[in-house]
C-alpha cells in the first residue's frame, strides 16, 4: 500500500521544464493526441479539470512504459473530487462578485472622467493577490487527486498546503515561465501552440511526479526491507 507523508517539497524548477521538453519531443504523437482529447473534455460541463487530471495519469503510464490509450483521458473514476472542487471554485467566484455588484450603483453615479474609485481598485487588487496565493497553495491538489488517489478535497488541500510550504515564490516563478513558454506558440502564428500548450501540461506533470515521489512510500516494500534485517 502506498502511503503519503505530506512534507515541504524540494522544488526543481529547471528539471521539470527540461524533462518535460525531452518527454514531449520523444513522445509527441501520443501526447498531442491525448492533449487534444483533454481539450475536448474541457468542453463537457464540469469535466475540464478531470480531463487534465487524466492527462497527468496518461503521462505517468506512458512514461512507465505501460500500455496506454488516448481514450484513457475519458476515464471518470475521479469525477466527484474534481466536480466538488469546481463547485467550490464557482462558489468562491460568486462570493467575489457580490461586493463588486454592490459597488456598481455607487460607480454609476460618479463622473466617468474621475476614474475608478480607489476602494474599488484596492478591492480588485486584493482579490487578485488572494486568488494567486490560493492557486499557489493548492498547486499540488491535481497531483494528489490524480496521481496520489486522494479523493477528499479537504485532505488534498491540507496536504498541498504542507507540500508548498516555503516554495510559493519558486512555484510562482515556475508557473510564470511555463505560461510564457506556452504563449510563445502564438508568436509563431499559432502553429507553435501544438507544441507549446502540451509542453505546459507535461512540465506540470513532471513537477507533480517528482513531488509525489518525495512524499510517498510503499508500505509493503518497507515491511519487506525491515524483514531482511
Amino acid at each position: 500500500m502506498v502511503k503519503i507523508n505530506a512534507k515541504p517539497v524540494n522544488f526543481k524548477l529547471g528539471d521539470y521544464i527540461s524533462n518535460g521538453f525531452d518527454f514531449l519531443k520523444n513522445n509527441f504523437g501520443d501526447v498531442f493526441v491525448a492533449f487534444l482529447l483533454c481539450m475536448i473534455m474541457g468542453i463537457i460541463p464540469f469535466c475540464g479539470f478531470l480531463g487534465i487530471g487524466n492527462f497527468y495519469r496518461y503521462c505517468r503510464d506512458l512514461r512507465a512504459g505501460k500500455q496506454v490509450s488516448a481514450g484513457d483521458i475519458f476515464n471518470f473514476d475521479n469525477f466527484m473530487p474534481y466536480f466538488i472542487l469546481q463547485l467550490i471554485l464557482i462558489g468562491g467566484v460568486m462570493l467575489i462578485y457580490i461586493p463588486m455588484i454592490a459597488m456598481m450603483p455607487l460607480m454609476a453615479d460618479r463622473d466617468p472622467s474621475a476614474g475608478l474609485p480607489v476602494f474599488f481598485i484596492m478591492y480588485v487588487l486584493a482579490i487578485y493577490i488572494a486568488i494567486i496565493i490560493v492557486c499557489l497553495k493548492g498547486f499540488y491538489m491535481p497531483a494528489l487527486i490524480s496521481l496520489g488517489g486522494i479523493t477528499d478535497i479537504k485532505t488534498a488541500w491540507k496536504m498541498s498546503l504542507t507540500m508548498t510550504k516555503g516554495n510559493l515564490l519558486t512555484i510562482f516563478l515556475y508557473s510564470l515561465v511555463v505560461s510564457i513558454l506556452a504563449q510563445l506558440g502564438i508568436i509563431a502564428c499559432f502553429i507553435g501552440l501544438i507544441f507549446t500548450l502540451p509542453l505546459m501540461y507535461v512540465c506540470h506533470y513532471f513537477a507533480y511526479e517528482d513531488a509525489m515521489k518525495q512524499v510517498t512510500y510503499d508500505e509493503i516494500q518497507e515491511i519487506g526491507i525491515k524483514n531482511e534485517f
